[in-house]
């Protein structure tokens, strides 16, 4: 496989640097990927992702790893919960992002534990993605029965509305959201954050583009702020960032 020729056919064409991310991972996928469909040249799948949308967006899928939960690993969220309401409690407003927010099971699911614990009001939560599909997916709020089920009983009902079936999601939560397309390794980032939550991400990367990424999380965070990761990614060198552990998978910048 030519992989490099593809990785720069993505690049230029997608907007989508593959180079960061780990190479026998990405072949072995890429090939799984390619077989699944048929497609046995590097030359082949590019027409076909030229022609066909339907497998373009499964390309999409592939690399942008579009798997999300609402309140993802509950232990660890209920963990994330209790430091967030103690951070909703003691500023006014904060100013939180989701980045590689998929469909938006993560920001809602943090829109709903500010709102049922009545933490304060005015709170912006910023949630990116580098897929704009899977972004107007998000922004309409419509999940299906099995994207919901992590959900508590009392919060499906107080904040979605069953129509045939599917979940829509309360107005009041999807306008605490506002999402925007964002590329983690290309894109420059906001500043100003209290809280950034970026889980089961960066483990497809290589070593030097996560430390890249913990870098300008860093940056982009007030004293203070928190830094939330996934089950999968402690950060053994977060003395490097300016970060001290605020728990198991959360860490706040000195």
């Amino acid at each position: 496989m030519n992989l490099e020729y593809f990785k720069k056919w993505v690049k230029d064409e997608l907007k989508i640097d593959l180079t960061a991310y780990k190479e026998t991972q990405l072949h072995r996928r890429l090939l799984s990927l390619m077989s699944r469909i048929g497609v046995k040249t590097v030359e082949d799948y590019i027409k076909l992702l030229k022609t066909d949308n339907e497998q373009r967006q499964k390309f999409l899928d592939f690399v942008t790893i579009n798997v999300t939960e609402f309140f993802r690993n509950p232990d660890i969220f209920d963990e994330f919960k209790n430091i967030l309401l103690k951070e909703a409690r003691s500023k006014q407003k904060l100013k939180i992002w989701s980045a590689a927010c998929s469909i938006g099971a993560e920001p809602y699911s943090i829109a709903m534990i500010l709102s049922s614990n009545n933490a304060g009001r005015g709170h912006r939560i910023l949630a990116t993605d580098i897929d704009t599909t899977i972004l107007n997916k998000a922004r309409t709020g419509v999940f299906t029965e099995n994207e919901i089920k992590n959900i508590d009983g009392n919060l499906l009902t107080k904040y979605f509305t069953k129509e045939d079936s599917k979940y829509v999601i309360n107005p009041s939560i999807k306008s605490m959201v506002t999402f925007k397309k964002h590329d983690l390794i290309l894109d420059s980032y906001e500043k100003d954050f209290d809280v950034i939550v970026c889980r089961n991400v960066v483990i497809y990367f290589k070593q030097e583009i996560k430390d890249k990424i913990y870098h300008k999380f860093s940056q982009s965070l007030k004293s203070g702020g928190l830094l939330f990761v996934g089950a999968t990614e402690s950060i053994y060198n977060y003395r490097d960032f300016g970060f001290e552990k605020a728990s198991t998978f959360i860490y706040k910048k000195l």
